[in-house]
């Protein structure tokens, strides 16, 4: 959780310098508000490092954040983009969900690492798999969310963790999926019939300018799953990137998974921490 004392350093972290990857610093300040919430802001929660281990024998690296005063309404696993194209645990909307929901909205946040991945906080053990040997990184999230008994689990999937949430996060554990960015590459028309006969809810927001599926493309795709609910949003692209993406993603997640919370504070009065990171010359 975050001290008072506003402007202190709390952490100075850098990143080794590659041939390919300039070396970066990540500063963390803590600060008093009341302030916006933004992309640097990080609210307090109960923050642990985790390790996860799958049915054929690998350890995965992560990070709980449960809501810092209280129990968690609700529980999201997450599950992160192509580790192929950049995807990590750290992938930002997820990074953005761990940062506010535990204090905004009582959900915790399970992110992780899927096999072979890095990240500032390790290295899963494996190597990636085109999301067949991902079904046993599914299967330890949602062991440890069970041990842990964490309430009311939802798997958050974003783009290539959108395909294995359908593929692979039929444990009953699960209430519900939450879909960005879906792009259906891994996943197929037999994977969507499953989740149809099922009946569990799912929700797809689907970026206006998506690389790979836009709003029309997904409604035809789902249409196959009548409890699947598309919410097309108007300026996105698969990324996500900008606030008020972000936020609608936020916002739409909280509706979903704890509505008497929702729509979530955009302000936060009270000690924060402030996380950015900067490029250093040399």
């Amino acid at each position: 959780m975050v001290a008072p004392g506003a402007g202190s350093v709390l952490a100075v972290s850098s990143t080794p310098s590659t041939p390919s990857a300039p070396r970066t610093e990540t500063v963390v300040t803590t600060e008093t508000g009341p302030v916006e919430i933004g992309p640097t802001t990080r609210l307090p929660a109960r923050r642990d490092d985790v390790e996860l281990h799958t049915p054929d024998g690998l350890r995965l690296v992560g990070e709980l954040a449960l809501p810092p005063d209280r129990e968690p309404v609700a529980t999201l696993v997450c599950l992160h983009p192509l580790p192929t194209h950049g995807g990590f645990m750290d992938s930002h909307v997820l990074l953005k969900a761990s940062y506010r929901l535990p204090a905004l909205a009582g959900v915790a946040v399970l992110r992780f690492n899927l096999r072979g991945v890095s990240s500032p906080r390790g290295t899963s053990e494996g190597s990636f798999d085109s999301g067949r040997g991902e079904q046993h990184d599914v299967a330890a999230a949602l062991a440890f969310a069970e041990d842990a008994g964490l309430p009311d689990v939802t798997v958050l999937g974003w783009s290539f963790g959108t395909d294995l949430a359908l593929m692979h996060a039929r444990d009953p554990l699960v209430h519900r999926l939450v879909l960005l960015s879906p792009p259906l590459r891994f996943s197929t028309a037999a994977d969507l019939a499953w989740w149809a006969a099922d009946g569990r809810d799912v929700l797809a927001l689907v970026p206006e300018h998506d690389d790979y599926l836009q709003p029309p493309q997904a409604r035809e795709r789902f249409a196959v799953v009548p409890q699947a609910r598309v919410v097309g949003v108007d300026g996105a692209k698969h990324l996500w990137v900008g606030e008020q993406h972000v936020r609608r993603v936020l916002d739409e997640i909280v509706a979903t998974v704890a509505p008497a919370t929702s729509p979530p504070p955009t302000t936060w009065d009270g000690p924060y921490e402030r996380v950015t990171t900067k490029v250093r010359a040399g």
